[in-house]
């Protein structure tokens, strides 16, 4: 299978890079990308940018010059609720908190689209059955808008109108509606980085990636070596 991982910023791609096997350099349309293999999947890992139109255009480029059936987004989310630091989260559906198209509409929902954008059941399926249960992962609503979230009452806005959400980024949805126009099954695995209003949650961001997420990359690898 082709698979495209993505990933929003520089840290993240150096965490990712050591995972492909042969890798090269290669460019889709000046998002730079390494063509690589993980086991059997050929595998082409890009940075797509922080934020939905970062995200969006980054993803976009990417399946039109790789054709990838498949496309993983993989990174840090603050948590809603519930979810420590570290705790890793496979997406069970991800939508938009910061999207209001006005009267007649659904809070949260891009023009044309429903609420809630469905990751690859395949995926979630291999992620139940290898990092679920006793292995710890946790599954859920990931709420994606344009803001870093620092404070309790924004978390706080955010649940009323998501209140299923159980962590917070700014790329997982823009990712997931790029897909569902392209007709490309997507999966987002993040690992919990911060608790927004929760002490010094910039600190925690801060202090997080001194601690390299390994757990994310163990879980991708843990995925692709089932699918």
């Amino acid at each position: 299978m082709k698979i495209a991982i993505l990933a929003a910023m520089d840290k993240e791609m150096a965490l990712l890079e050591s995972m492909l096997e042969s890798a090269h350099a290669t460019e889709a349309e000046g998002v730079k990308c390494l063509e690589g293999r993980i086991g059997s999947h050929e595998v082409v890992l890009a940075r797509c940018g922080i934020g939905k139109v970062n995200a969006a255009l980054g993803t976009l480029r990417v399946i039109r010059a790789h054709r990838p059936e498949l496309v993983i987004n993989s990174g840090v989310a603050g948590g809603a609720g519930g979810l420590g630091i570290g705790t890793l989260l496979v997406a069970g559906k991800v939508a938009y908190h910061d999207v209001w198209c006005g009267p007649g509409t659904t809070e949260g929902a891009a023009d044309g689209y429903p609420l809630y954008f469905e990751p690859s059941a395949r995926v979630l399926e291999v992620a139940h059955r290898e990092l679920g249960g006793a292995a710890g992962a946790d599954f859920g609503l990931i709420a994606t808008g344009d803001r870093f979230i620092s404070r309790r009452e924004e978390v706080e806005e955010i649940r009323r109108v998501l209140p299923e959400a159980v962590a917070l980024d700014m790329e997982s949805a823009a990712i997931a509606q790029t897909c569902a126009s392209e007709g490309v099954e997507f999966a987002i695995v993040r690992v919990v980085s911060d608790t927004p209003g929760e002490g010094e949650n910039i600190e925690q961001y801060k202090d997080f990636w001194t601690r390299a997420p390994q757990t994310t990359f163990s879980a991708l690898r843990t995925i692709l070596g089932n699918l």
